[in-house]
């Protein structure tokens, strides 16, 4: 194990150490909190701990060694997993939506910019001239548009079931995560991504952050509920790790 490097905020209130342990390089970082944690990062498998000001720096590094099989699987699992390549949004290329992929086909119009489902293909309809940045935030503002209808119809299916009220939610890009839940606020957002995924995957990651709002962490009453409201959530959630979060970068 070797030390590369150390950092100290101008405040003194946070630590960096980046440690390597067995060629693999880890970022550990000491603030005001009271548990050890660990995580994987997409899309590059970045490994980090986050440890409290007080903890001995020997005893996160026995920590990291004593998780580094742990470390070593979920990277593995990680830099595994499928990717697609950059998208250049011209005729001819593969788009995914809700799961299924279509035919990208480009229809220059003066019209308003729109895109339609035709059968198997993702009919974008745009102005001579418009560059790719352009035509991607067409793609993806459509996709913003469907889950703004697909999402609320699954807050309005579990609500009732579990007995909690989404007061808010909205869609972003997400470099890390499907999607996140304000138990304070009773807000979910939901990565854009999620529009490329199946209505399974999409509807697995609404019940799993309309859980959040019954238990926050994800300890046993957290899969107690999962098991109880969507048996088979093991399955999607292996469907939709089954790619990065992030699969353009």
């Amino acid at each position: 194990m070797k030390w590369l490097k150390f950092l100290k905020s101008p405040k003194g209130k946070t630590t960096i150490h980046q440690i390597e342990v067995e060629s693999i390089s880890i970022e550990i970082t000491r603030k005001k909190i009271k548990n050890i944690h660990l995580r994987v990062y997409p899309p590059l498998a970045t490994v980090k701990i986050s440890a409290p000001l007080k903890m001995d720096i020997d005893a996160i590094r026995t920590f990291a060694v004593t998780k580094l099989d742990w470390i070593k699987q979920h990277r593995s699992r990680m830099l595994g997993k499928e990717r697609e390549s950059q998208r250049e949004f011209i005729s001819g290329e593969s788009h995914y939506f809700l799961g299924k992929s279509y035919v990208l086909e480009i229809l220059e119009s003066n019209e308003k910019p729109s895109v339609s489902i035709n059968e198997d293909k993702l009919v974008l309809r745009i102005k001579p001239d418009i560059s790719a940045e352009e035509r991607e935030s067409i793609v993806h503002a459509w996709y913003r548009a469907q889950l703004k209808i697909l999402v609320p119809q699954y807050f309005a299916k579990w609500e009732g079931v579990m007995n909690v009220k989404v007061n808010e939610f909205g869609i972003k890009k997400m470099k890390t995560k499907w999607g996140t839940c304000n138990v304070v606020k009773k807000r979910i957002w939901v990565n854009l991504e999620l529009a490329k995924k199946s209505l399974d995957c999409l509807e697995y990651l609404v019940v799993h952050e309309m859980v959040h709002l019954l238990e926050r962490s994800h300890n046993h009453r957290f899969v107690a509920f999962m098991d109880k409201f969507l048996p088979d959530w093991r399955v999607r959630k292996a469907e939709l790790n089954r790619y990065s979060v992030r699969q353009d970068d």
